[in-house]
């Protein structure tokens, strides 16, 4: 798929889990009028969801009656600043704090930073604990997506982690599957019903338990050990500004850079205003940022849109004759594809249209009969409607005969996948979304922005570790994101990339083809095609061009004769039309693409040299005795 057919393996796994924006809507026993009989809604109506909300917390104005509302309640900070940002009304705007690191957003690359960055520096070390403040008016709102991700992937999460002093607990996952299985049956030959069975676990995030995890004490519930341990402090408000162009953003004054770092204006949702003060911002905002800019000076495709409509239900089986399955889906099981079409009316629009635009069903049973069932469309340009996918998966439920009694949450979700990468020389850094981190055709991303969260924050705690004099704000940023968007990763995702687009033009005949030949190769290869980022497992497997090379001609060789012709001419037509970055990501003739690292801007100061000795003639002139300004002393120091 990538490299001829490296990147068709891309498209191979874009789980809903991993989405990385989702909007949910908590229907507590709410059930679907198509799913949900007369007989059990008022039963569904009385159901809660399986993972509790967080602790609500009283707006600032209601917690405090001695003082004016604070918009940010200091916690321990090993030292830090503990002053509170107040005003006395909704209107007016007032000085706030200061702090090393302000991060903007608070979903899981947001925390996930604040809190390496804040972890205490190793005992042998002589540096400070760092002041870092989370910002986010919808601070205590809690996660959507259900995230999943393979075990071992998650366990190189857990030992990032701990290497900072930050263990992430048991309590972080709440569902282990051994095993997971696909269905690809209907095209080459390939019986309806039968199963491929990759024997590596998968789990499901607890995002509730890593919320907590991420999370100072006094702003959680502690359930687990190794909750509420993080040591950064909240500010529930937003930023107001927009980038109008590399480091100058509007309106004006609302956030402004100097030679030590960036004063940005931030809003709560009362009204109430305040200026931080930070050395550096990290924005964690997501795709649709409004401070990080994209790179228009290289060459890119517009992103691909994974869009998914899931809900978690409860099933009947009152009537079945094996309570070890749902349907086809073995409770012990995580399905991760089921690319069939059979559940559609030979011959009609709605057949006809699932095989022009294919989506397939996502599963995770939960235990008893509760299970998550997500049907996703992997990657599409325009997005396919939610509408449309919210329909499939009714339609594929009562042609399995799996009957729902209720539903206690839906989620839609939305994850742009592929584009531009950031513009270099900006000194916000962006990571998550914001930084394009969004595998460019699966759709996987938590462990690759919490993977990149752990780079970003070993490079910015050496730099804000320096003495005052030797910090440098654009150094530490083109620092991070070179961190995050080496060379060699720039060209292994653009490797992907192509993968993504091959994925948008196939049909379901050419997905299924594509995916069944995917996980015939050995499972680092595969498995390194799906991580795609340093650090994760299996990814050393593609981390080069010769890895690459060999990963897409072996690919190629598993695929169905019709999916591996048309895989050839699309390498052939994307290297024509988009040039450079799919030749150069499984060849060494082109080198390696731009990188990050940081360059010292050039002193303007002309031939010094010169200019001495112009002004030492000068004063030995008998008729000259005016120094001309360039040649001044003061511009030779």
């Amino acid at each position: 798929m990538k490299a001829a057919a490296l990147l068709l393996v891309l498209a191979l796994i874009a789980p809903p889990p991993a989405a990385v924006v989702a909007f949910v809507a908590p229907a507590a026993g709410r059930a679907s009028q198509r799913w949900l009989s007369p007989s059990t809604s008022s039963t569904a109506s009385s159901s809660r969801s399986s993972h509790p909300p967080p602790r609500r917390r009283a707006p600032a104005s209601s917690r405090r009656t001695t003082s004016p509302p604070s918009l940010a309640r200091p916690v321990r900070t090993g030292g830090a600043s503990s002053s509170s940002l107040a005003a006395s009304s909704a209107s007016e705007s007032v000085e706030g704090d200061s702090c090393d690191v302000l991060v903007l957003g608070s979903g899981p690359a947001g925390r996930a930073i604040a809190t390496l960055l804040a972890a205490s520096p190793a005992a042998a070390s002589n540096a400070s604990p760092l002041d870092v403040v989370v910002a986010d008016a919808n601070y205590d709102r809690r996660w959507i997506p259900n995230y999943g991700a393979w075990e071992d992937e998650w366990e190189s999460i857990r030992d990032l982690f701990g290497s900072f002093g930050h263990p992430l607990g048991p309590g972080c996952v709440d569902r282990l599957w051994k095993v997971t299985d696909c269905f690809f049956g209907g095209s080459f030959d390939t019986p309806v019903d039968q199963r491929t069975r990759l024997d590596r676990p998968y789990v499901r995030v607890d995002r509730d338990g890593l919320r907590r995890t991420l999370s100072p004490r006094d702003e959680v519930d502690v359930e687990g050990d190794g909750e509420g341990e993080a040591n950064y402090r909240v500010l529930r408000a937003d930023h107001v500004s927009k980038a109008a162009a590399a480091n100058i953003f509007s309106p004006a004054g609302t956030m402004a850079h100097d030679e030590s770092g960036t004063a940005a204006v931030l809003r709560s949702k009362d009204g109430t205003e305040a200026r931080v003060r930070a050395k550096l911002i990290v924005d964690c905002t997501g795709h649709e940022t409004r401070l990080v800019l994209k790179d228009d000076r290289a060459k890119s495709i517009p992103p691909g849109y994974q869009i998914a409509y899931g809900a978690l239900v409860t099933v009947d089986e009152s009537s079945v004759p094996d309570a070890s399955v749902v349907g086809p889906y073995d409770k012990e099981a995580m399905t991760l594809f089921d690319y069939r079409t059979d559940h559609f009316v030979p011959g009609s629009d709605e057949e006809s249209r699932a095989e022009r635009g294919p989506t397939f069903m996502y599963a995770m049973p939960l235990g008893g009969n509760k299970i998550f069932f997500e049907e996703t469309s992997l990657v599409a340009r325009p997005a396919l409607s939610f509408r449309e996918c919210k329909e499939r998966c009714a339609t594929r439920l009562e042609h399995l005969g799996i009957k729902v009694t209720g539903i206690e949450e839906e989620e839609y979700c939305y994850i742009p996948m592929g584009g531009p990468l950031p513009a270099r020389d900006q000194r916000i850094v962006g990571l998550g979304g914001a930084c394009a981190m969004v595998h460019p055709s699966t759709g996987y991303h938590l462990c690759r922005a919490l993977m990149g969260a752990g780079a970003a924050a070993k490079v910015l705690r050496e730099e804000l570790s320096l003495p005052d004099k030797e910090w440098n704000p654009d150094r530490a940023a083109a620092r991070a994101y070179d961190a995050i968007w080496s060379p060699s990763n720039v060209a292994q995702r653009n490797f992907a990339v192509f993968g993504g687009e091959f994925l948008m033009k196939q049909n379901v005949e050419g997905l299924r083809g594509f995916f069944d030949g995917f996980f015939k190769l050995p499972l680092p290869m595969w498995g390194g095609f799906l991580a795609g980022w340093p650090g994760l497992p299996n990814n050393e497997e593609h981390e080069t061009w010769w890895k690459r090379l060999v990963y897409g001609l072996t690919f190629v060789s598993k695929l169905p004769p019709k999916v591996a012709l048309d895989m050839f001419g699309s390498i052939v037509a994307y290297s024509i039309t988009e040039g450079v970055p799919l030749p150069q990501s499984v060849t060494p003739l082109l080198g390696l693409p731009d990188g990050y690292e940081y360059k010292e801007k050039p002193k303007n100061v002309g031939d010094v040299a010169a200019k001495a000795e112009a002004r030492a003639m000068i004063g030995e002139s008998t008729v000259e005795d005016v120094i001309p300004v360039d040649f001044e002393e003061k511009v030779l120091v």
